[in-house]
């Protein structure tokens, strides 16, 4: 499922994709982990939810 979703946009929208993924590299690696810990809460919640 996560596949799936990590493919829409480069699928729908392939420069807005190359653009918004070329933004990521120019992060510093605070930023990206603070991203990265977000992401991981956010999936822990909805998983909190749905179960």
């Amino acid at each position: 499922m996560v596949l799936v979703i990590e493919g829409l946009l480069p699928f729908l929208s392939p420069g807005s994709w190359r653009r918004g993924f070329s933004q990521l590299l120019q992060l510093r690696d605070g930023q990206l982990r603070f991203f990265g810990l977000c992401s991981i809460v956010f999936g822990l919640l909805l998983l909190w939810l749905i179960g």
